[in-house]
């Protein structure tokens, strides 16, 4: 597992946001945007977002497996057998894998129940507990769906924009500075 994560990490220092992230980052300037995302990568942060919330952990970091509250930023792309935490134990990849509960899913239910617009972007909808996070929004919230799929939400309405990310998210843009 060690070398899988090392060449995602090695893969991950040339990747660069896309047009989408940038929107986000950007709508920082006139809204208070707090990024919720399944992703590991730090796309979100490259692009210039403050607020980011990585329910599945971050690829450029570790974590003790003796305390996982013990995370440390990696130094490089590597992490290694021999790699030790302050309490001597093996650092593993600090990422969520199967079966492993979301440590951050009640800090981002908090930001979704707070959430005065509500954005899905990229995403079936499918992966819980991550998928349910639309339900904590408040009712009368308006919330939207950017994915050329739309896939459905139950017990809400919601306003669908059919398109990829990046065209999905000048759509929303144009939306949220002509409203």
């Amino acid at each position: 597992m060690l070398d899988f994560y090392n060449q995602r990490r090695k893969q991950g220092l040339s990747a660069q946001p896309n047009a989408a992230h940038r929107i986000l980052a950007e709508l920082e300037a006139d809204f208070d945007v707090h990024v919720i995302t399944q992703n590991v990568d730090n796309l979100h942060e490259k692009a210039g977002s403050t607020k980011v919330l990585h329910l599945h952990g971050e690829l450029f970091k570790a974590r003790s497996t003796k305390d996982p509250a013990l995370v440390y930023d990696l130094d490089g792309w590597e992490l290694n057998l021999g790699d030790t935490c302050e309490l001597g134990s093996q650092l593993r990849p600090h990422i969520v894998w199967f079966y492993e509960a979301v440590p951050a899913i009640e800090e981002a239910a908090q930001i979704a129940s707070l959430a005065d617009i509500f954005v899905v972007v990229g995403t079936s909808l499918v992966v819980y507990p991550a998928a349910g996070l639309v339900n904590d929004v408040p009712a009368g919230v308006p919330v939207f769906v950017v994915d050329p799929n739309a896939p459905a939400v139950a017990r809400r309405q919601v306003r669908y924009i059919q398109e990829k990310a990046t065209v999905g998210m000048e759509v929303l843009k144009k939306y949220l500075f002509d409203v």
